[in-house]
């Protein structure tokens, strides 16, 4: 069973196979590119929760890892390089995460990184994973009539609702729903964060501790 998606970036057909076998070990799907156009066009698509590159590709490497900061769904992904020729590249790279995986590889010393790495993956999965969910919620706007609607899923830091009400992103709303299993409701400090026809995207920008951690649980 997969529980989180890993983007590699290697030329290495060895490497590759090592950090492919070491990840599926852990339930993580690899997918491999081979070079900087492929891995930007993945994540202009797709969303990952772990990206590795080999500093090996050199500016490659560097324009990667950009593209990794610069993304809307990726920028907060768990970021790993593996050491190349570049002394300076790799300190350069671990003064910004401390994942860096020292060549010569083994298989043993890629587990020794990622173990330790594995809870920040699984916390990033957890994050972005949306559960599909059919239940009312309430959107409460300053000044104006309540907007009851239905919601399309959720994840821990916000959901999609269906509704025929325009309402801009950007504005500052609250967001009262329920989930199953809890007969205490959920209120949100929230914000649109995009419009499409007949759906919402809802952020949730507070959340009490309590009512977080339940949300967490429950997603678990």
């Amino acid at each position: 069973m997969t529980i989180a998606f890993a983007l590699l970036v290697s030329a290495d057909p060895v490497t590759i196979q090592q950090f492919s076998l070491a990840l599926r070990e852990l339930s993580i799907s690899p997918d491999v590119c081979q070079c900087e156009r492929a891995a930007i066009s993945l994540l202009s698509h797709r969303k990952f929760d772990a990206v590795i590159v080999d500093l090996q590709l050199r500016e490659q490497a560097g324009v990667i890892m950009d593209e990794v900061r610069l993304s809307a769904s990726n920028r907060t992904a768990v970021t790993f390089a593996i050491s190349g020729g570049d002394v300076d590249a790799t300190t350069a790279f671990r003064r910004r995460t401390g994942f860096v995986f020292e060549r010569p590889l083994s298989t043993q010393s890629i587990r020794g990184v990622l173990k330790p790495a594995y809870g920040l993956i699984l916390r990033e999965r957890r994050r972005y994973f949306r559960c599909p969910i059919s239940s009312p919620v309430t959107i409460v706007r300053r000044n104006m009539p309540e907007v009851r609607c239905q919601s399309v899923n959720i994840s821990e830091g916000g959901m999609a609702v269906s509704t025929s009400v325009p309402i801009n992103t950007g504005e500052p709303v609250q967001v009262q729903f329920s989930i199953p299993d809890h007969k205490v409701p959920f209120l949100a400090e929230s914000t649109i964060c995009w419009l499409k026809t007949g759906h919402l995207g809802v952020r949730f920008v507070s959340l009490s501790s309590e009512r977080k951690s339940e949300l967490q649980e429950w997603l678990s």
